[in-house]
């Protein structure tokens, strides 16, 4: 990350003097709870690329505390997704779980210095007792137990004999501090779940507040990166690596990302899989990386995204067109053109030899003439979009209409002589002549048209499912829904539609799945890569060419 931020500041003063030895150390932490999104890749990219920057570290380390929601499945995507954005952790791949023991010592340590002790207060007891924003919170009656009690009750908490939820273990701070973070937070509590990686050898499960800030320790961070919300949680993590006397890593706060037209808690990102108001968590409307990855956008274009919003210490809402516009800036330079009618409407050439069909020359990229040209079949037989047509044209229509010329891309002019309509008066159909001395450019005689259209040879064309993907919320925040209203009801009713029968140019039967093109005059689109089958693949809408949201009657 190039660009100068607060955090950068606080890095550069720290070498200057020399602090932790003039090294940088961080570290990515997410929980395995979920799939990585967005808000993520803004961490990863600055985490990681701060290491590479200095030329220091990063660590990947799972924060693995709660084994009633964490699952391999969840680990595999995050390791693929930091993959996939352009980072690499080399070898430093760490669970909190590794430091079980370590972390188990440490809570022993802070009860032997009667700054932990064990409370018997069940949960909603420990709510009455914290206090208010206004009111101090009230001691625990178990807060005054002597040291070698408190012991032997951690040891029997870690043998295994209460019950769940009998005992936690709390740290001793102060009850009447105007951070309810400090109010004698838990710091361990018991739970018999089946963990991951250490199975059912514990009982106990260190909170994550307490395991973070030893996690950073042992690993030697130096900056401990992270989003707003754990402000206030700060001075828990320096009071517990004071008390313990162990290497202290400075917290650093930053915004989160907060996207428009989305949600990116985990906690609604699940609802909306549990209850399959999307297909899953790599549904191309979810903000998960590997929704968007399905969905076309590329590495390049999100770190591109995550340098131009910055590193901020206030929290605000980032337009979704900031990230629209990163992968059309990097798809305009990168991808391949076709033609495709999504849409389409029959078109017969009455003056083309029937049996004949020849190949045009089309441009694959204009912004790149290295990338040369591709062969376009074009016969007598043709579709073009029904948007391209109109019988009674308004003023500021320029393309086809009855008794109007406009250009084929890359082959002829062509006139719409007759229109052919079922018995329901519905279009199906346009006869058209063409004049075969235009072909790829213009009229000998200097005669123009206005209106330049796609289309696609009937006898050749691919047919094919195409799936357009639009925001999947209808409000900028979905986030502040009004009173006693669920955030799922502003879901966007048409954030999918699915069009079955539409027309691709033939060189799109057998592309590369994954890989995004551009379909002329229509967007940018990418061979699913979940439900293609080979030889027939299934295109995705990345992205319009333009953001058009904004207009849209009713859309904020």
């Amino acid at each position: 990350m190039n660009d100068s931020n607060f955090i950068k500041e606080i890095i550069d003063k720290d070498l200057k003097i020399r602090k932790n030895d003039g090294r940088l150390h961080t570290r990515f932490p997410p929980e395995p709870n979920g799939y990585l999104h967005i808000g993520h890749a803004k961490s990863i990219c600055l985490n990681f690329g701060l290491a590479k920057e200095y030329e220091g570290l990063c660590n990947l380390r799972f924060d693995d505390t709660n084994p009633e929601k964490e699952e391999v499945e969840y680990i595999d995507s995050i390791k693929e997704d930091v993959k996939w954005l352009g980072f690499d952790w080399d070898g430093r791949l760490y669970y909190a779980s590794d430091y079980f023991e370590k972390l188990y010592k440490h809570a022993v340590q802070l009860i032997e210095k009667g700054k932990a002790y064990v409370c018997d207060l069940t949960m909603e007891e420990m709510r009455a007792y914290r206090g208010t924003l206004t009111e101090p919170g009230k001691d625990s009656p178990h807060r005054t137990r002597e040291i070698e009690e408190n012991l032997e009750l951690f040891k029997e908490m870690h043998d295994g004999k209460f019950e769940d939820a009998a005992r936690v273990l709390r740290a001793k701070i102060d009850m009447a501090s105007g951070n309810l973070t400090m109010r004698d937070p838990v710091l361990y509590r018991i739970r018999r779940a089946e963990h991951h990686r250490t199975g059912d050898k514990w009982c106990i499960y260190p909170m994550y507040d307490f395991t973070h800030c030893i996690s950073d320790s042992i690993e030697g961070i130096t900056h401990s990166i992270c989003t707003l919300e754990f402000e206030n949680n700060r001075p828990l993590y320096d009071w517990i690596l004071d008390q313990l006397g162990i290497h202290h890593p400075q917290q650093i706060e930053f915004a989160r990302l907060n996207l428009g037209h989305t949600v990116l808690s985990k906690r609604k990102l699940l609802d909306l899989v549990e209850e399959k108001r999307v297909t899953g968590w790599d549904d191309p409307r979810m903000p998960t990386i590997s929704g968007l990855r399905r969905r076309g956008y590329t590495p390049a274009s999100i770190r591109d995204f995550c340098k131009k919003i910055g590193i901020a210490k206030f929290n605000s809402i980032v337009d979704i067109v900031v990230l629209e516009n990163s992968i059309r800036e990097e798809l305009n330079k990168t991808a391949q053109r076709a033609m495709a009618v999504l849409n389409p409407l029959k078109v017969v050439i009455e003056n083309y030899p029937e049996e004949e069909e020849e190949t045009l020359d089309a441009i694959n990229n204009p912004e790149d003439p290295d990338m040369g040209i591709r062969k376009v079949p074009f016969s007598r037989e043709l579709y073009i979009e029904r948007d391209d047509f109109q019988e009674e044209p308004h003023k500021k229509f320029f393309r086809l209409a009855p008794g109007r010329e406009v250009r084929l891309r890359y082959a002829y002019f062509v006139k719409c002589t007759e229109v052919i309509k079922d018995v329901k008066g519905e279009i199906i159909e346009l006869r058209c002549t063409y004049d075969p001395e235009t072909r790829g450019g213009d009229s000998p005689d200097g005669r123009k048209v206005k209106g330049t259209i796609h289309w696609v040879s009937s006898k050749h064309a691919y047919k094919s499912e195409v799936r357009l993907y639009d925001h999947l919320f209808t409000e900028r925040d979905p986030n502040k829904t009004k009173k006693d209203q669920d955030f799922k009801e502003t879901i966007n009713p048409e954030s999918l539609e699915v069009l079955s029968t539409c027309y691709l140019e033939p060189s799109l039967k057998n592309v590369k799945l994954g890989i995004s093109y551009q379909f002329e005059r229509l967007g940018y689109f990418c061979a699913d890569p979940v439900d293609s089958k080979e030889g027939a693949p299934i295109f995705n809408r990345t992205v319009s060419l333009r953001d058009t949201w904004g207009k849209v009657k009713g859309k904020s």
